[in-house]
C-alpha cells in the first residue's frame, strides 16, 4: 500500500536492424520476437529512509546521549538545590524560635 510505484521503462519505437553483414561473420536470428524490458528495480524494505547512514545515525545518537546528560544535570541540581533550601528554611526556623 505505502510501497513507491515505479515507472515503467519506455519501449524503444525504432528497432535497429544491420543490413549488411560483415564477410566472416554469422548472423543469428532471434529466438522470439517479443521485447524484453529489464527487470524492475528492487523495492526498499517498508520504513527505510533514504539519505540515512552510519554518520547521520551516529550523529543523531550523540546528540541524544549529551541533552540526556545535561537533563539529568539539571535534575540533580534542582534537587540539591531543593535540599539545601529545606535545610537553610529548618536552620532558620529554628534560631528564630531561641
Amino acid at each position: 500500500m505505502f510501497r513507491p510505484k515505479y515507472p515503467e521503462a519506455p519501449t524503444p519505437s525504432i528497432v535497429h536492424v544491420p543490413t549488411a553483414v560483415p564477410t566472416g561473420q554469422h548472423s543469428h536470428a532471434p529466438a522470439c520476437s517479443c521485447q524484453h524490458n529489464p527487470a524492475p528495480a528492487p523495492a526498499r524494505p517498508a520504513g527505510a529512509l533514504s539519505g540515512l547512514n552510519a554518520g547521520t545515525v551516529g550523529a543523531v545518537v550523540t546528540v541524544g546521549i549529551v541533552l540526556t546528560a545535561l537533563l539529568a544535570a539539571v535534575a540533580v541540581t534542582a534537587i540539591s538545590v531543593a535540599v539545601a533550601a529545606v535545610v537553610m528554611r529548618s536552620l532558620l526556623a529554628s534560631q528564630r524560635r531561641r
